[in-house]
């Protein structure tokens, strides 16, 4: 029997541990960013804070579920939205009868399932090359020569197979198969993704790395998958599985707050101010820069504009509450130092919660301003959206005046 640990996103918890249970933990502190302090006075007693890692995971002989904040509903729902631009409302990941994260998933993977299949299952056009003795496709001259000299018979062909194996199916597929392995399961939620395994009995099982996880184009011929295959890549993506010697060591879903809250941003600004990843790049897209003429400090802000090699906008978000209080001084030093490196008169610092409207900084001696405004996580995604769009204008307000100052620099 599994001991619980229920924790919850920066709350520190104290919880009795065997050597065990803290060895498993502490080899795992890494990935999910805990803090384990020993209490003092008790033995065996232990005081674990999370910080922004939150999901759940299974280990030796542990269940830990972490959570967040803004609660799992609304988790997935952003992070269905930044991975797949899936506008999912948070009730529709709101089953009463879902005990921990994975019966969670299990449940929605089931509903999409059900909904994606009822039309039938997705089928495409597979190239397959093999050995046949009647002739189908194109026959592969070169490799008929070199593998059965003037043996006519079997013909090494090439041929479009039209079957139910493709992409989308196998990645729904190995999505059911990473939750069913997960020992905190309901047997409920079992059942409904063994009806999914069963109704994809003919599709390859693949298993897909984490940062590996392939995209799929929709069109209207495969627009009624796009809700499936979206929570499909979700779990994929975000899911841990550690196994020795064929036992299962560990099992789970974690996200980071950090990460999802920076990916969001950045996805909603793209759709609402219509640009690519080419033009509004992230910290992974950027060309290399510095803040010195040397190139010994190299900067990396989670936002930039570009229009072809000259930046116009620069901006960071910061998973951090500003409730009640101003800007951290070291987030505008970090702001104002990638403004002076670019040259530009200003920047953008986007916070996950807090602050009614946009904040100016003018600052002393330099005509440069930082621009505060904030995310409320816990507001229903259609709200977080709409906010989202005055921080577009905001964007836009600043890349009109660095062009202007740019021309006016020129002339």
């Amino acid at each position: 029997m599994k001991t619980e640990i229920k924790l919850q996103e920066y709350v520190s918890s104290r919880y009795s541990l065997t050597g065990s249970q803290l060895e498993a933990l502490i080899r795992k502190s890494r990935s999910l960013d805990l803090s384990i302090e020993h209490g003092l006075g008790y033995d065996g007693m232990y005081s674990l804070r999370p910080s922004a890692i939150v999901g759940a995971l299974e280990i030796d002989g542990l269940s830990v579920s972490i959570e967040p904040k803004i609660g799992i509903p609304q988790l997935l729902s952003l992070a269905c939205y930044t991975l797949s631009k899936l506008s999912l409302r948070r009730e529709q990941f709101d089953f009463r009868e879902a005990e921990t994260l994975p019966d969670i998933l299990a449940f929605a993977l089931n509903r999409a399932s059900r909904r994606a299949f009822s039309r039938g299952l997705l089928h495409g056009y597979l190239s397959e090359e093999d050995a046949l003795h009647t002739v189908r496709g194109r026959i592969l001259f070169g490799k008929h020569v070199q593998r059965r000299f003037s043996i006519p018979l079997p013909v090494e062909l090439r041929f479009d197979e039209f079957t139910e194996d493709i992409l989308a199916n196998r990645m729904v597929k190995a999505a059911a198969v990473r939750l069913g392995r997960m020992t905190r399961l309901s047997s409920e939620a079992r059942r409904e993704l063994g009806w999914i395994t069963s109704v994809l009995e003919n599709v390859s099982l693949r298993d897909y790395r984490r940062l590996r996880v392939p995209e799929i184009h929709f069109d209207r011929l495969n627009e009624h998958y796009r809700h499936v295959v979206g929570l499909a890549r979700l779990i994929l993506m975000h899911s841990e599985f550690e196994s020795a010697r064929g036992d299962v060591r560990a099992s789970g879903f974690l996200v980071n707050m950090n990460d999802l809250f920076q990916e969001f941003v950045t996805q909603a600004l793209r759709e609402t101010l219509g640009v690519s990843d080419r033009i509004l790049r992230d910290d992974k897209g950027i060309d290399k820069i510095s803040l010195d003429r040397d190139g010994r400090v190299p900067i990396e802000p989670d936002l930039s504009w570009w229009d072809g090699d000259k930046p116009t906008f620069v901006g960071d978000a910061k998973y951090k509450d500003l409730t009640d209080r101003r800007a951290r001084n070291a987030d505008l030093f970090q702001l104002l130092a990638y403004a002076t490196a670019l040259n530009l008169p200003g920047g953008l610092l986007i916070y996950a919660q807090g602050g009614a409207g946009t904040k100016t900084y003018q600052v002393r001696h330099i005509d440069r301003r930082l621009l505060v405004a904030a995310l409320d996580l816990s507001e229903p995604l259609d709200e977080i959206l709409q906010r989202v769009k005055k921080i577009g204008r905001s964007i836009e307000e600043l890349r009109d005046e660095a062009r202007r100052k740019r021309l006016e620099m020129a002339a």
